[in-house]
């Protein structure tokens, strides 16, 4: 029995190996091939870039491999999730919830709301709150990846969280890009983005000259990305919420080195492991890295018109969550 426990270790470690060597191989190659871009760009001269994870990519071309990242990991997402944080991506999302503290009445914006993580916490909690006068509440899950609305839809009918099984309550899926919402103005009370807003095309994009207005580097891509014009700020009603979760950065140094240790040397792995993608989730660590401090990021969310900014740091700083109201 032992000496097929130690067999079977050995091949998992061989397999292991085999797999770290090709990622780094693949990483190697994509990496000339960046090179490549960047030379061509530079003969070009005329598109604008973007970073996809530590990439300098084409703006053009940036959507469409996020979009392939998630066709690829939809059907693992959440199983990914929970290896990944151990489960604690649930309380995360439980807190979220929590701190937007649902009313009935409610018209919700979930962004970026793929599988329904943060849209079925919406609707479980408005269903534990009385509701004598039936109020309608509503919630709008819309995400750039079909594919993982699709996910989201089979699992809310597996759930029962669909509108003919709610009481005052209602559910819509919609595909949709964050930078241009098909939607009326003013016709949400909320607006939530989980783990999505560093995944759009102009965040992270830094500019050659001096920030304006002691702006911090890269705020007037997320604003474009986000907030205004087609965005969150026009869909909000006055007195709306603006909510964000997002990957974050840790306040200790110590505590963040080994948090970057476990992220690049072990997620990336274990993405091959459970799910067969080593990239998706190479991708995943360094957009995390590329996106700004707490601090910055509040400066751009009142930037970008909003009020009473707030964080608050969850697990350290490995998360926070922001909000600001369109008053």
């Amino acid at each position: 029995m032992q000496g097929t426990r130690s067999t079977r270790l050995l091949s998992l470690a061989r397999r292991f190996v085999h797999i770290r060597t090709a990622a780094q191989s693949a990483r190697t190659t994509t990496g000339s091939g960046a090179e490549r871009t960047k030379g061509a760009e530079s003969t070009a001269g005329a598109e604008q870039t973007t970073h996809f994870g530590f990439q300098t990519v084409r703006e053009s071309e940036k959507e469409q491999k996020v979009h392939e990242v998630f066709e690829q990991v939809a059907n693992s997402y959440d199983m990914m999730n929970d290896a990944m944080s151990l489960g604690i991506h649930r309380v995360w999302k439980d807190v979220f919830v929590e701190r937007l503290g649902p009313q009935h009445g409610m018209r919700l914006l979930d962004m970026a709301g793929g599988t329904g993580d943060i849209a079925f916490r919406y609707l479980r909690y408005l269903a534990n709150q009385p509701n004598p006068q039936q109020r309608p509440s509503h919630v709008t899950v819309s995400d750039i990846n079909q594919h993982m609305l699709d996910v989201g839809e089979e699992r809310a009918k597996r759930l029962g969280l669909t509108t003919d099984r709610l009481p005052n309550s209602s559910v819509a899926w919609q595909c949709a890009d964050a930078e241009k919402l098909p939607f009326q103005d003013d016709s949400f009370s909320a607006y939530t983005i989980a783990f999505g807003i560093r995944n759009c095309t102009h965040v992270d994009k830094v500019h050659g000259a001096a920030p304006h207005n002691d702006r911090p580097i890269g705020f007037s891509s997320i604003q474009q990305t986000v907030f205004e014009e087609d965005r969150a700020y026009r869909v909000l009603q006055p007195g709306g919420r603006f909510m964000c979760l997002e990957f974050s950065h840790l306040t200790n140094e110590t505590m963040q080195w080994l948090y970057d240790q476990y992220s690049f040397q072990v997620i990336p792995p274990m993405g091959q492991l459970l799910a067969g993608q080593w990239q998706a989730y190479q991708y995943l660590v360094e957009s995390i890295r590329r996106f700004p401090k707490q601090e910055h990021f509040k400066r751009m969310i009142e930037q970008a018109g909003f009020d009473q900014v707030s964080y608050e740091n969850l697990t350290f700083g490995v998360v926070s969550i922001h909000s600001g109201f369109k008053l």
